[in-house]
């Protein structure tokens, strides 16, 4: 049985990776998907590829937020789930930490997150969904990571006050917690493919099951705090990190 059917969905930055992955499972089980993304070429392609609606908006720009709740509730009223997922990583260490890169992970991974979330408020249904994709970085201390950790904390921290806040809607908010995951955004940090190859043997080397996740397996996870199985879960979070997260 579709656990989804006659749900509508939202995922932010969908397009690829655990987005992408999350679409394709939350349909099989039955949703009509919207995704999103700032690359209109991207996000077209994924969509004709998923067999799901397409959306350009950038989570960072306010305005593209509202065009964006604008064509949601247009074409199809209001949604009962909504994946914030869109974010990006940029590794840098204390006392080279530039004010472009504190404004570009805070726009995105918080500000951005926060408004996706106050915007689609209006449309979302009582008793719909928020998930909200964080990372256990917010809690390892991870070499590299001091302002993309902070961005997940807080987002983190909104998370268990916007579900006491959105309880009495039957709103539930809940977070998720990825370790490394095979996603594409470790080719987007513009290191050489030397120093990503060392990186990556580091990580596994630090995770208990010895291997990255895969984005198939997050999705799952998303899909099930989505769907009515999940129904007296909310303010909590998931880790699904290989186990990283028990030796830190």
């Amino acid at each position: 049985m579709s656990k989804l059917s006659q749900k509508i969905a939202v995922i932010t930055g969908g397009n690829s990776g655990i987005g992408y992955a999350t679409a394709k499972e939350m349909k099989a089980q039955g949703a009509e998907v919207i995704i999103t993304g700032r690359s209109e070429t991207k996000v077209l392609s994924a969509a004709s590829e998923l067999g799901v609606t397409g959306m350009i908006a950038d989570v960072g720009n306010l305005s593209h937020l509202d065009e964006l709740v604008n064509q949601v509730k247009e074409r199809f009223g209001k949604i009962d789930i909504l994946f914030v997922n869109a974010g990006v990583f940029t590794p840098t260490t204390i006392g080279q930490v530039t004010e472009e890169v504190y404004d570009q992970l805070m726009n995105i991974n918080l500000k951005g997150a926060i408004f996706t979330i106050e915007k689609f408020i209006p449309i979302i249904n009582d008793g719909g969904a928020i998930i909200n994709l964080s990372s256990v970085n917010a809690y390892t201390g991870s070499y590299g990571t001091a302002i993309y950790a902070a961005t997940k904390a807080a987002l983190n921290s909104y998370t268990r006050t916007a579900s006491t806040e959105l309880a009495p809607r039957k709103i539930r908010v809940n977070a998720v917690n990825p370790g490394p995951v095979s996603t594409p955004i470790f080719g987007k940090i513009g290191m050489p493919e030397e120093q990503l190859e060392k990186m990556t043997m580091q990580l596994e080397n630090r995770i208990p099951l010895k291997r990255f996740g895969k984005p198939e397996e997050v999705a799952k996870l998303v899909t099930f705090l989505a769907s009515d199985d999940a129904a007296f879960i909310t303010g909590a979070e998931y880790n699904i990190d290989g186990g990283v997260a028990v030796l830190s």
